[in-house]
């Protein structure tokens, strides 16, 4: 890595820089010697040590203990499922493991490392996805020990035909749930229930599989796994890996005017630009697709054109051909900077990087430092430059670097008792076996009352004491486990497969009108066939891009907790939550400014969730009613900006509403819900947390120099009325009072 990189312009904008010092390896020897051949082929690979968690993992393996390994990044936490995965092979050939991981990309990662460490013992190693052409997959599912996966082709393609897998059922011993931290949410819900579903199916078959969990630092990592599982676990956390030195650089985009700053996505690129110049292997995390395909755009566009090949994208959407082919590029050192999703957070191994761009908050402290892992490996020093957007919690954090650097890792939330997920599931399980009421508690104490309301509506069949699903046609094609939707829409440029989108997304980013990036290149789409599901694009060479506009109705239903604070409460409710999406913007490339405003005629999505409403005083006449309406706008725009930080979520994950004058109050009110069916439990831990929330958003309006309100402390991207009629004074006023008036009966100080 160049040892002095300067930024140029963006230099004066660094706000904090800290090194953290590197970290000597701690070796240990696990209590019994590893039998000869695994250890033969440690040596082989240039293990002549472990460290002290890989230790740990193996001897409580054999215990007969399930585990849950907890590692900082690039720690070998892959070698506490490996070294049991060859102790099987050495000592019982016929045993079989399940590897899952939670993307593709991963899972062949893996599996080509484990393929290489394992020759030395015969063992066959095989990837099982929806890539793996059909005419191997019968010879992998009779003669692979080690079946390498995803939870969606479990969900889809093994459990469905576990007929078909019998014998590798029957000598199951290992399953190994990578990356488990990224199971949060609908997705951890539904993986929650995945996870159940097989167990049960191996118990079937009289096999109970010791489980081996990996997960990066997380407040939670034993709620978490036990939750996926269904099962007890040991925590293995005695990190024994070495660090090299790293350096964590806060970075401001500069003022453009008194209240904007500089697009994220073009201090990114200009950043990313001048770390290729000087040679650095750079990664830069975007928070979304379009950000990912705009920053690959303005880095080719500042580049000299010898060097425009050397940075390339990555992200979900790609085919899988183009996916490998960019790994392997960057591996090989043919592309020296790469701007992409959180696709590439969970440890893919593309090589040796000396720098990565955070570019956005990632939504949760530990996906910061999984990002930020990514630059250096082993003893290698490495840069994270984080670029703080300019919206309200952000900028919280350019402020209080310190929330990130020495924050406490959040908890993940994940329900898979939600009803929502269940019941889909369950209709699942039942396909794949009867389903006995006796099985129901191992997918949750409301299980039999979501069978029984299942069986009352045809969907499934209670006879001879056992619920039967009544059609040969897999439930699982039609229930999408990394969504709330089911559907899937096409993306068709003449004719051909582009690429695919969840049916909600499609209404928000491939209605009629809308740019769609792909690795740079922008297409436009000219019509949304939502019956036939289709979306159909064209090349684009316009100068803009475009965002979606949601308008979110809420009505409330009873609530479950309360806070009475005179005239202010505050309500856990259950709500019915409707989402239009009801126009669109089109912004330009080059400076981001919105161009035109455009309205849609798109139908609602329904859904029922967890909530909080917020109550505040009648408007009173005799005051300024600009001030006071604008006051509870405001605190609607805190509330929705800053408790992504405290609960540990995305910003997309949480919807919010307001009322000058709510309905069943005749009262102003505030709503913050989750924006899944049913909720995940984030509504809960806001409730629980809405002192420290709302004390966020007060500093926030206090530190920001700006005299009216600016994006970078009150203005939220998609808001209905573009950020109109907002009073920052107003808001942060009667945040103290919310506040004064609360916090007592919260408890909280």
């Amino acid at each position: 890595m160049a040892e002095q990189v300067s930024y140029g312009r963006l230099d004066d904008n660094i706000v904090y820089a800290e090194e953290i010092p590197p970290r000597e390896a701690r070796y240990q020897s696990p209590s019994k010697p590893f039998h000869h051949r695994v250890e033969a082929a440690l040596k082989k690979s240039g293990f002549d040590q472990i460290y002290t968690h890989q230790a740990q993992a193996l001897d409580r393996f054999r215990e007969g203990k399930d585990l849950t390994v907890v590692t900082g990044t690039n720690s070998g936490k892959s070698l506490s499922y490996v070294l049991p995965t060859l102790e099987l092979a050495a000592t019982e050939p016929l045993a079989r493991a399940l590897y899952i991981f939670p993307t593709k990309a991963l899972a062949q990662d893996q599996a080509a490392k484990l393929a290489i460490l394992g020759g030395e013992l015969d063992l066959r190693v095989a990837t099982y996805d929806g890539d793996t052409p059909a005419i191997q997959r019968s010879s992998i599912r009779k003669m692979a020990h080690v079946v390498v996966t995803n939870p969606d082709m479990l969900h889809v393609g093994i459990l469905p035909t576990n007929d078909l897998w019998s014998k590798f059922f029957k000598a199951l011993r290992l399953i190994v749930i990578d990356e488990v931290h990224a199971y949060r949410g609908v997705f951890g819900s539904h993986v929650g229930n995945v996870i159940r579903r097989l167990l049960r199916i191996a118990e079937w078959h009289h096999a109970r599989p010791q489980i081996v969990c990996c997960s990066a630092t997380i407040g939670n990592p034993l709620e978490l796994t036990e939750r996926i599982t269904g099962r007890k676990s040991t925590l293995i956390d005695d990190d024994g890996s070495p660090k090299g030195k790293r350096s964590v650089i806060f970075m401001n985009p500069p003022l453009i005017d008194d209240i904007n700053r500089l697009s994220g996505n073009i201090t990114a690129s200009e950043a990313m630009g001048t770390l290729v110049e000087a040679g650095v292997r750079t990664l830069t995390f975007n928070r979304s697709r379009v950000g990912t395909e705009l920053v690959l755009k303005y880095v080719r566009q500042r580049l000299d054109p010898a060097l425009r090949p050397m940075v390339e994208s990555y992200r979900a959407g790609y085919t899988p051909t183009e996916r490998r082919a960019i790994e392997q590029a960057v591996h090989r050192g043919d592309i020296l900077g790469l701007s992409a999703t959180n696709a590439l957070e969970l440890g893919v191994d593309i090589g040796s990087l000396d720098a990565v761009v955070i570019n956005g908050y990632p939504g949760s402290i530990s996906a910061f430092w999984q990002q930020a892992g990514r630059a250096g490996r082993g003893t290698r020093d490495g840069m994270a430059l984080f670029i703080p957007g300019d919206n309200p919690l952000e900028q919280y954090l350019a402020d209080n670097p310190q929330t990130v650097l020495e924050g406490r890792n959040e908890a993940v939330s994940v329900d898979p008792e939600n009803p929502n997920i269940l019941g889909p599931q369950l209709l699942c399980a039942a396909h794949e076996r009867p389903l006995s009421p006796s099985e129901l508690p191992r997918f949750g104490d409301g299980a039999l009352d979501v069978a029984e309301k299942l069986d009352r509506e045809g969907k499934l069949a209670f006879r001879s004491g056992m619920f039967f699903y009544p059609s040969f046609e897999p439930p699982s094609l039609s229930v999408s486990i990394r969504g709330s939707g089911t559907d899937l829409v096409r993306l068709l440029v003449g004719g051909e497969d582009l690429g695919v989108m969840e049916f909600g997304r499609a209404l928000m980013n491939a209605h009629q009108g809308a740019v769609y990036l792909h690795r740079g290149d922008p297409f436009l789409v000219t019509a949304l066939d939502l019956e036939r599901k289709e979306a159909h694009l064209v090349p684009f060479e316009g100068n803009f891009y475009t965002q979606p506009m949601v308008q979110s109705l809420v009505e409330p239903g009873l609530p479950m907790k309360s806070i009475d604070g005179g005239p202010y409460a505050a309500h856990l409710a259950s709500v019915r939550v409707t989402d239009t999406v009801i126009g669109f913007r089109r912004k330009s490339f080059d400076g981001e400014s919105i161009l035109s405003v455009e309205d849609l005629e798109l139908p609602p999505q329904t859904f029922d969730t967890v909530g909080i409403r917020l109550d505040l005083p009648e408007l009173r006449e005799e005051d300024d009613m600009d001030e006071q309406i604008g006051a509870i706008h405001g605190v609607e725009h805190m509330l929705g900006s800053l408790a992504p930080l405290f609960l540990g979520c995305d910003r997309n994950d949480l919807g919010t509403a307001w009322f000058a004058t709510f309905f069943d109050t005749m009262a102003p009110a505030i709503f913050l819900f989750d924006r899944t069916p049913g909720g995940v439990g984030l509504s809960e831990k806001a409730f629980e947390r809405l002192e420290s929330i709302l004390r966020a958003g007060e500093e926030r309006l206090r530190n920001c120099p700006c005299e009216s309100g600016c994006p970078s402390c009150l203005f939220v991207f998609g808001c209905e009325v573009n950020n109109e009629a907002l009073r920052k004074l107003a808001t942060r006023l009667l945040i103290q009072r919310v506040r004064a008036n609360l916090t007592g009966n919260l408890g909280l100080a």
